[in-house]
């Protein structure tokens, strides 16, 4: 056996034995205490027994391979409440369309959609 897997107890005797020691890579060495509501608790202990996993191996398994979307900035939040003002700009268009005609309503709707193309753009970025 290897001379790093094998350790002397104090009494002159080697250990034989055992799993292998981890590298410093895979040891678990830092807590974190998190709190969490009563409805929270019971939905990850009942997720986590439903995988076959411990709570703490679910939450790993969570940051490895899941991801949380981070929240949108200010200026997304201005550029979609435009789009919802565009939105409704185009509802009335449809509903004047409907009435008059599409020709009353052809350019006003073309300059819109193209509002629209380009917001959509500005927000995808």
């Amino acid at each position: 056996m290897d001379n790093e897997k094998r350790k002397n107890d104090g009494r002159g005797r080697t250990n034989k034995g055992g799993r292998p020691v981890k590298g410093a890579t895979e040891k678990l060495k830092y807590r974190i205490t998190v709190k969490m509501a009563t409805e929270d608790y019971y939905l990850l202990k009942s997720k986590s027994k439903s995988a076959g996993v411990s709570a703490s191996e679910f939450i790993r398994g969570c940051i490895t391979e899941g991801g949380v979307k981070e929240r949108l900035s200010k200026e997304h939040g201005d550029l979609i409440r435009k789009l919802c003002g565009m939105a409704n700009n185009l509802n009335q268009l449809a509903r004047k369309a409907n009435t008059e005609g599409y020709t009353s309503v052809f350019m006003p709707c073309r300059t819109l959609m193209i509002e629209i193309d380009n917001l959509v753009n500005r927000i995808r970025l």
